[in-house]
């Protein structure tokens, strides 16, 4: 048995992490003493190796906890789930170290694969199983057949260009894992719509204080709630790099000026661009 400050010096993981992981019943230690003492068992030794091989891919906690309680799975598939992941991120690794040899011998090429294919076919998947037989019909009214489709869309995220907008994509994330996380298990339609309502409301009441100071308590309260709304919306845990991107296209993009200033009143796409590099540049 191994006290949790002796499993804290062998790991590296604070104590108060482990104890975390016990209040959420990610990992129990095997008994307490009478004074209260967590005590680890080989046993649980070895479910937090798995639990910190997961975290190396910056899979979230809960995720981790519903795999590790499946009852379907054993101590092998998991094993096996996770060399997949292993090897996925080795071929990622060996494309770009791939690219950058080229590179140094003076080719111009790069791979810029973000997704490989049983990553795309994964986004379709979860993509398809979220659409209502109405907008099923509608696509194949369009494609012919969803089979189609799938062809049509499998080719169509595996260009370069769409590779370049994913990499976009993984940058706002902060990683390609919680990336994918976010592709293929999207909130609830009902969830969704009304998070989409309520940033609708925050932009309609920034644009209404259009010529006040950006850096006023009202403005930045308002800034703080879009925040809010935007991480629960695109399920990232930072949105100031995908906010700022878009601060410069309400500032640049002819298109999104019309469209923003048509829906907000003139002026609004310049001023909601300031509010937003105001509340997210340090």
């Amino acid at each position: 048995m191994r006290t949790v400050k002796e499993v804290s010096e062998l790991t590296g993981i604070s104590v108060r992490t482990l104890h975390y992981y016990d209040e959420i019943g990610l990992l129990k230690p095997s008994q307490c003493t009478e004074a209260g003492y967590r005590l680890y068992d080989d046993k649980a030794m070895e479910r937090l190796k798995q639990i910190l091989f997961f975290r190396e891919f910056d899979m979230p906690l809960k995720e981790i906890h519903r795999i590790l309680q499946d009852s379907d799975l054993d101590r092998n598939q998991i094993l096996g789930m996770q060399k997949a992941m292993l090897m996925k991120k080795r071929d990622r690794l060996d494309r770009l170290i791939g690219s950058i040899d080229r590179m140094l011998k003076g080719e111009q090429d790069m791979d810029f694969e973000v997704f490989g294919k049983e990553e795309l076919e994964e986004l379709y998947q979860a993509m398809t199983a979220n659409m209502t037989e109405e907008q099923k019909k509608v696509i194949c009214g369009k494609y012919g057949s969803m089979e189609a489709y799938r062809e049509s869309f499998l080719k169509d995220v595996g260009s370069e260009q769409a590779q370049k907008n994913f990499q976009k994509v993984v940058e706002w994330y902060g990683d390609k894992e919680s990336a994918m996380e976010a592709g293929t298990n999207p909130k609830n339609p009902e969830i969704f719509s009304a998070y989409q309502n309520r940033m609708e409301q925050i932009m309609k009441r920034l644009a209404q204080k259009k010529g006040t100071d950006v850096s006023s308590f009202e403005v930045k309260s308002l800034m703080g709630e879009y925040d809010f709304v935007a991480k629960q919306l695109y399920q990232m845990k930072d949105v100031s790099k995908m906010a700022l991107e878009l601060a410069d296209l309400y500032k640049k993009n002819e298109q999104v000026i019309a469209a923003q200033d048509a829906q907000y009143g003139e002026g609004a796409s310049s001023y909601l661009a300031d509010a937003i590099r105001a509340f997210y540049q340090k």
